[in-house]
């Protein structure tokens, strides 16, 4: 696995044995072609972060800042070393399941990832479809800000009505979804 451009592009990055299905470098570049110019100077927030790819791509690539949130410590560990590995500036590692951070957060993103764990079964636990409905994103979120999803190809499309897709695009196994507030959301919530 590797940052694929910008400043730190080529270089090689740990993934954490617990992370079961990191991003792969097709998705990814797939992901940030469709992002372009909204990731120049924006904050961002990694989600699920795993090993921080999709941060540290982000920040590579003139991101602002990025903060990444994971509840594993060997995740946050690695994340922490591939920051220093790369020599990025404006990454902020935190320890912590995502609903709680969310819950004393008070900043704002102008893009934010989320990339759990997938729905695969029934009984496991559905994150994005959670996340949607949880309210706690919004807040969260910029005006013109996108929340960026990553889900099983197999997985239907999550929907509630504080939120609209922008676009749900297939790679593989794997598919992104952007989705922006619904106009009646519950932005400021």
């Amino acid at each position: 696995m590797r940052i694929i451009a910008g400043k730190a592009g080529r270089l090689a990055i740990k993934v954490p044995s617990a992370v079961a299905r990191p991003t792969t470098d097709f998705v990814r570049q797939a992901m940030f072609s469709i992002l372009s110019e909204k990731v120049e100077n924006a904050r961002i927030l990694d989600l699920f972060a795993g090993s921080g790819a999709i941060g540290l791509e982000a920040l590579s690539r003139g991101a602002g800042s990025c903060v990444f949130v994971d509840e594993h410590r060997q995740a946050v560990n690695v994340v922490t070393e591939n920051l220093t590995k790369a020599k990025l500036d404006g990454g902020r590692v935190i320890k912590s399941e995502v609903a709680a951070f969310l819950k004393k957060d008070h900043s704002t993103y102008d893009l934010i990832f989320a990339d759990p764990p997938y729905f695969k079964y029934a009984g496991d636990k559905d994150h994005v479809t959670d996340l949607l409905k949880s309210g706690l994103i919004q807040p969260r979120l910029a005006p013109d800000g996108w929340l960026i999803a990553e889900i099983s190809a197999n997985q239907k499309t999550p929907e509630t009505e504080a939120w609209s897709l922008i676009a749900r695009r297939e790679y593989g196994s794997s598919a992104i979804l952007l989705y922006e507030p619904a106009a009646s959301g519950l932005r400021n919530a």
